[in-house]
């Protein structure tokens, strides 16, 4: 994911979020929903989310140095989990709180025509904010499902964004359907009930994201794709004939360790093993540009002995 492109979704999520948490807060004045006053802290929490993960990008930028020499890429990821952590706790726990207190004392909503009104403007204002994400992530799921995409991206911003997004946009909706409950019926407790929703549903978001960026913390590999074009780009037929076994890791969204070793000739000299791993390292970097730390070790490839009590076939 390039940086710009991640930037554009979060920019645009962070400015929807601090227009529509201001509304949610003076809806709620007026109104006293605690539908309200969950959405309100769910948008202050989402437009921390953002500042988090701009935090993470700036400092992902950061050379590498003695102390950490293969440089500060997973900040990017660190960031994306603590995002998960405050959209479970500020958002989802504070949630569940407050709708279990409105449940326990309800009383009616007032100005009715506040928190509707708001609810209206947020889902506008968060529904070009997912149009922006989703527009970004077009250009670089290509023919992945939207599932496949979230849990195979490398980079944690678009994901993340598009999931507040996505759970933004439900909790709006449930929070105008317990609202609308509210009003119809007369009784409150439809609104404490819409707003412990909103806090299951954020409380299910943030498990979501807290696994997959737990997953990339602890190292993924490259995808099937790029795999297979470093391997193909390792042998020459000639002086590497073959990849006796290859590993791969991402030490951040843009940059990817390749370490393998390779089989040479055996009566190839040290001079010409050596052209031959500098002309192997070229390759990758060509077929896959955010291979950028490569480590390949020659050897001489022996195919495995048959075991004693081997028969062969007829």
């Amino acid at each position: 994911m390039s940086a710009s492109g991640g930037n554009k979704a979060i920019v645009a999520a962070l400015g929807a979020n601090l227009s529509i948490a201001v509304a949610k807060f003076v809806a709620f004045a007026f109104s006293g929903s605690s539908s309200m006053l969950a959405e309100g802290v769910h948008s202050v929490a989402d437009s921390g989310n953002q500042a988090l993960l701009l935090l993470g990008g700036k400092k992902a930028q950061k050379k590498a140095n003695e102390e950490h020499p293969f440089g500060y890429g997973r900040e990017r990821y660190i960031y994306g989990f603590l995002v998960s952590i405050v959209l479970f706790t500020i958002g989802g726990v504070f949630a569940l709180y407050e709708g279990y207190e409105k449940i326990k004392e309800p009383h009616a909503v007032e100005h009715w025509y506040w928190p509707v009104g708001v609810l209206v403007f947020a889902i506008i204002a968060e529904g070009f904010s997912f149009r922006t994400a989703v527009k970004e992530s077009n250009e670089l799921r290509g023919k992945q499902g939207w599932v496949e995409f979230i849990r195979r991206a490398k980079a944690p911003e678009l994901p993340v964004v598009l999931l507040e997004d996505f759970g933004a946009l439900i909790g709006l909706v449930l929070a105008l359907a317990g609202v609308g409950l509210a009003l119809a019926t007369g009784n409150g407790v439809w609104d404490g009930v819409g707003t412990l929703c909103i806090g299951v549903l954020l409380v299910a978001i943030a498990l979501i994201l807290a696994a997959e960026t737990k997953s990339l913390l602890l190292g993924e590999a490259a995808g099937p794709d790029a795999v297979a074009k470093i391997r193909a780009a390792v042998v020459d037929g000639d002086t590497v004939t073959r990849v006796i076994h290859m590993r791969t890791l991402h030490l951040g969204p843009e940059e990817l360790l390749v370490a393998a070793k390779i089989a040479v000739q055996h009566d190839d000299s040290a001079a010409e093993v050596a052209d031959a791993i500098n002309a192997a390292e070229a390759r990758i970097r060509e077929a896959v540009p955010i291979a950028r730390v490569i480590y390949l070790e020659p050897d001489i490839y022996r195919a495995p002995a048959q075991t004693a009590d081997a028969r062969p076939e007829n």
